[in-house]
């Protein structure tokens, strides 16, 4: 079974265990946003990062043939620290700038437009929020350079961490529930995401104490907001999701901008 494979069926596991704990019904998607999380959830896996990793490869191909594989003979341990501050700190950091820099947020906007939270998020963005992100063309050039294998595994456990993140079953209220667990609890949500300290950046009002809209910008690892102080922990979950204000962007603004820029 190959690695497309396997994430299709973790997001499918977490899209069932949605459904079955009743939360989709409670989740109220407009038109725009079942045709924004189709197209996204559908395109970003199956052509954006594979179209990436081809023409980095080229143009590596291209340009330093010789250096294909040659960092292959690193243990697995430099490997993953390598694609943890070359992949996860850099998608930190592209997270947070498309927060600070107002024209960037449109690329991004469209993964806070919904009033709800969901494993049908997490790819949700403009496309060229993917495109222009250089934690995939690195990761494409380490790939390039031997980190194949280990990219794969990686790449599987980030993937389920982001979606275990958004799936709207927290799964972390079990840890928060039993005392005992609290030491562990302390470690867990300061090391990775979880869905408390992710949904609180998809809150709509840090009023309520627990949002945290600009922070909490984390994906495989939180670690990076509580090291360059973005972190914001409650073991809570915001009662409303989304952007203030009634204003929302039409599905081909929320993917497509800058190409159309409509409001409804």
């Amino acid at each position: 079974m190959n690695s497309t494979a396997i994430v299709a069926l973790m997001f499918g596991g977490l899209l069932l265990l949605e459904f079955f704990r009743g939360r989709l019904k409670k989740m109220t998607a407009t038109v725009d946003d079942r045709v924004v999380e189709i197209v996204s959830t559908l395109s970003v896996p199956l052509l954006v990062v594979p179209t990436i990793v081809f023409v980095t490869y080229a143009l590596m191909g291209w340009l330093v043939p010789d250096w294909r594989g040659t960092w292959g003979h690193l243990p697995v341990w430099a490997m993953v620290l390598i694609l943890l501050i070359g992949d996860d700190m850099t998608q930190y950091w592209w997270h947070r700038l498309s927060h600070s820099v107002p024209f960037l947020f449109n690329f991004h906007r469209a993964h806070h437009e919904p009033r709800y939270i969901s494993v049908r998020v997490a790819y949700r963005n403009s496309l060229l929020y993917f495109i222009f992100m250089p934690t995939i063309w690195i990761s494409a050039i380490l790939i390039y350079f031997g980190f194949g294998a280990v990219f794969v595994v990686y790449s599987l456990v980030k993937a389920l961490v982001i979606f275990g993140a958004h799936c709207a079953v927290p799964w972390d209220a079990f840890l928060y529930r039993h005392r005992f667990l609290s030491p562990i609890a302390w470690v867990v949500e300061r090391t990775i995401s979880t869905p408390s300290t992710h949904y609180a950046h998809h809150g709509m009002d840090a009023a309520d104490g627990v949002s945290n809209y600009n922070g909490n910008y984390g994906n495989l690892l939180f670690f990076w907001d509580v090291l360059f102080g973005t972190a914001r922990i409650t073991r809570r979950y915001p009662a409303e999701f989304g952007i203030a204000g009634d204003r929302r962007a039409t599905f081909m603004r929320q993917l497509f901008f800058p190409l159309f820029r409509s409001w409804k």
